[in-house]
């Protein structure tokens, strides 16, 4: 019997002054954003490199080809042209064809995120058909599910406190079975990181 496979995807901006965290950048400054930035995509490697599964990193605007996604652990792809939806549609779209049973996708702002998360999130699309990480603000740090369900991808105004519950509507709307992991604290504005253990550091 061939073991079915699992993918993590992992959706990354690179790093670069002015770039990263602009909406942070507003309040704190770009050289302080960027360095937040840099921490949470080093968080980021640490909980998912432990994974059995799969993991393939999804660049804007380029691909790094020497940076701490080590290319023995991580795959590279570009991301797509479109919107963040579009995006991630097509990354899963293309996992899915390539033969994955299971795909959870994430982004690289959670800086709870834990390798338990992520463990259970993929144990979770053995019993559901999707699987919801919720953010503090009204997004998600996680989507995973067991095949291509387009729908979730579409007519979202992303980067807004509706993001979640939209989705969850298009789950019910669907009749497809959901689990949600925990509500973790995405870190996008000053308020976030007014919430995280980075606050001390960054915030005088």
């Amino acid at each position: 019997m061939t073991k079915e496979k699992e993918l993590l995807i992992i959706f990354a901006k690179v790093p670069e002054l002015g770039k990263a965290k602009t909406r942070l950048a507003a309040d704190v400054g770009d050289e302080p954003a960027l360095e937040v930035y840099r921490e949470l995509l080093a968080h980021t490697q640490r909980v998912t490199l432990p994974l059995s599964q799969d993991k393939i990193v999804y660049y804007t605007p380029h691909i790094v080809t020497d940076d701490q996604w080590e290319n023995d652990h991580f795959q590279k792809a570009l991301q797509a042209e479109g919107d963040l939806g579009e995006r991630m549609r097509l990354a899963t779209a293309q996992g899915f064809n390539q033969g994955y049973s299971r795909i959870c996708i994430i982004g690289t702002d959670c800086l709870d995120l834990t390798t338990k998360h992520l463990t259970e999130a993929f144990a979770t699309l053995h019993e559901h058909d999707v699987v919801l990480g919720p953010s503090q603000d009204g997004g998600y740090y996680l989507l995973g599910m067991n095949q291509l369900y387009s729908s979730l991808f579409f007519d979202k105004a992303w980067s807004t406190e509706s993001v979640a519950d939209d989705t969850r509507q298009d789950v019910q709307e669907q009749k497809l079975s959901l689990k949600e992991l925990p509500t973790l604290n995405d870190i996008d504005t000053i308020d976030d990181l007014k919430q995280s253990p980075l606050r001390s550091k960054y915030l005088r």
